[in-house]
């Protein structure tokens, strides 16, 4: 087993977060794994990507090329990644603010108005977890409670009374998934 993922959007939508999870979480279940961040020029609002490896082996190479997913969080993020992701591969856009459709035919493609449900769940902030719940219940490469035990040390301490919101958020995303595919 082999994920190779791509997550991007603008600085400050939680990439580099998800990146960190999913990288926390392949390493607490014993898994082989590497996160590379990748930043535009701007600190905010800029261009923002990581690749994520996650195997049943050790991790060779953190370099994603051809990832098997990319979960695209704007516009420029989805022109970029979107003719990369390999034939056979998923792609998880976030519809809020993605305003593309693809033509691939040879993609499993999952969109989520991510952004809208996270408003309704009460903060706009955790639209990166809702998507983050719609991978891990599509391709099941590590678990949601791993991924809620790295919460723990993602957040920093002060920011601990957002664990739930969180919680609720992947849920949510994963609910989104089950009910699109059923």
């Amino acid at each position: 087993m082999l994920e190779e993922i791509i997550i991007a959007g603008f600085g400050g939508q939680g990439v580099m977060s998800m990146g960190q999870l999913l990288a926390y979480a392949g390493m607490l279940e014993g898994k082989g794994v590497s996160w590379l961040p990748s930043y535009g020029p701007e600190q905010r609002g800029g261009t923002a990507n990581c690749a994520v490896v996650i195997s049943d082996e050790p991790v060779g190479s953190p370099l994603v090329t051809m990832p098997s997913t990319a979960i695209v969080l704007n516009n420029p993020s989805f022109d970029k990644f979107e003719p990369k992701v390999r034939p056979g591969g998923l792609l998880i856009i976030n519809s809020s603010l993605v305003v593309r459709n693809s033509d691939r035919k040879d993609l499993k493609i999952i969109e989520l108005t991510a952004t809208d449900v996270a408003n309704d769940l009460g903060n706009a902030r955790v639209a990166n977890m809702i998507l983050l719940g719609a991978f891990l219940e599509q391709t099941k490469i590590v678990t949601e409670d791993s991924v809620i035990e790295s919460l723990k040390k993602v957040l920093s301490e002060d920011k601990h009374h957002l664990l739930d919101i969180n919680k609720q958020a992947l849920k949510k995303g994963a609910s989104l998934v089950k009910v699109a595919i059923s």
